[in-house]
């Protein structure tokens, strides 16, 4: 037995008829049409030549063999002109019908309850896709990915500007200016001495004075060049 049509016989299906069909089938499937499941009719008196129900990604196909099986017609509608499928279980075996946008009718009898089942819930699949086709969604991943390499390039213009105005700035002579500050030299204040000048003062004196500025210049209250000032000034009367 084939291979190909292994797959169809999960159901009790005729495999002679299954044979038949899908050899038959073979040069009749549109490009990208797939099968889907294969239903057989099975009438209480022995039938040599079932018909069949075949429902591919693209169309329900109606089999029915003519002239003693050497030819066989073949029916199809595309399930964009499908407006609704049917199932109708009885006693012996099931009755699946459908009908197309253009209120026109057409059903099979005799069909084993499952395979009926099967090819009706396969039915309302390919309907369901064809009311609400899938729309492909772009990842969320590969959107983060595309912000980031955005990022990346926003990033390394800015470096680059960057590095340009810096660059320029070094190469660019310092201004320079268009006057002369001059500063005057500080003049040593006179040590305050009261009353009484330095030359009047004793050793002792003018020692503790000296240390007094001393004290001054740690504290930040004159400069050096003050208490050197002092200093001199002070030494000389000593």
């Amino acid at each position: 037995m084939k291979e190909q049509f292994k797959k169809f016989l999960n159901e009790e299906q005729d495999p002679k008829a299954i044979e038949k069909v899908t050899s038959k089938l073979n040069d009749l499937l549109m490009k990208g049409e797939e099968i889907g499941y294969i239903a057989v009719q099975k009438k209480p008196a022995i039938t040599v030549f079932p018909d069949s129900i075949v429902l591919t990604n693209k169309r329900i196909i109606i089999c029915q063999p003519k002239n003693l099986g050497l030819s066989m017609d073949f029916t199809d509608y595309t399930w964009d002109n499908v407006a609704g499928a049917f199932v109708k279980e009885n006693i012996l075996g099931s009755e699946f019908s459908f009908n197309t946008n253009t209120d026109f009718s057409i059903s099979i009898d005799y069909i084993p309850k499952i395979q009926a089942r099967k090819i009706y819930t396969y039915a309302k699949e390919q309907l369901d896709l064809i009311k609400n086709p899938i729309i492909a969604e772009t990842p969320i991943v590969e959107t983060a990915q595309v912000v980031e390499e955005e990022d990346d390039i926003e990033d390394e213009v800015e470096e680059v500007e960057t590095e340009e105005v810096t660059n320029y700035a070094e190469i660019m002579p310092a201004a320079t200016p268009s006057y002369t500050e001059t500063y005057e030299p500080i003049q040593p204040a006179q040590p305050a001495t009261g009353d009484r000048k330095l030359s009047d003062l004793s050793k002792e004196e003018l020692f503790d004075k000296l240390q007094n500025y001393k004290k001054l210049l740690d504290n930040g209250l004159i400069m050096q060049g003050e208490y050197d000032a002092y200093k001199k000034e002070i030494l000389s009367y000593m």
